[in-house]
């Protein structure tokens, strides 16, 4: 026992102790595992515009949503599938609705417009170059139907695609080419 009690006592193993807590912890924070085994599913409802505007002339209106551009999502460093459409609504606003979303689940996951040709591939950091791109926000869940308003100031000629974007590891879990209606 004496002996246990001389190799607690040395700087060193308290040293290499305190170290390896802090990087389980470190590892933990950074790489979120847990979130391998939870799936957080969104149903989110179809959009309907805030108002609907005045009927025209001949008392018709729009008032359904416009499908302005769709894709279907590939797999780039996770399994990932579901559709996308890019929709304007009767009041204007656009609204892009991720329909189906199955992928995993991961750490500051993000939706992206990116200006990037999709490109099909197990390397994610390598499918897409550093061009233009805009965030519409954090992904709200790896499964189901989910709904992301486009800024006023986005002009869809200027991307291409839709991604799946991990800020934490810089990868794409999934992707597709917009196609316009």
């Amino acid at each position: 026992m004496g002996r246990v009690r001389r190799t607690l006592g040395k700087p060193w193993f308290i040293t290499a102790l305190t170290t390896g807590v802090v990087l389980v912890g470190v590892g933990l924070y950074w790489f979120q595992p847990w979130k391998l085994w939870v799936d957080e599913t969104v149903r989110d409802p179809f959009p309907v515009a805030a108002s609907v505007p005045p009927s025209d002339a001949g008392g018709k209106t729009d008032a359904g949503p416009k499908e302005l551009a769709t894709g279907k999502l590939i797999s780039h460093e996770h399994a990932t599938s579901g559709s996308v459409r890019v929709l304007r609504l009767a009041d204007g606003t656009r609204v892009l609705r991720l329909t189906g979303l199955e992928t995993s689940n991961g750490p500051a996951l993000r939706v992206w417009l990116s200006d990037a040709e999709v490109k099909p591939g197990k390397d994610g950091w390598h499918v897409f170059d550093d061009g233009k791109h805009v965030s519409l926000g954090e992904l709200k869940g790896n499964k189901g139907d989910q709904n992301y308003p486009l800024p006023a100031d986005v002009d869809l000629d200027d991307y291409r695609s839709v991604t799946i974007w991990c800020d934490r590891f810089d990868v794409s879990f999934g992707a597709t080419e917009l196609t316009r209606a």
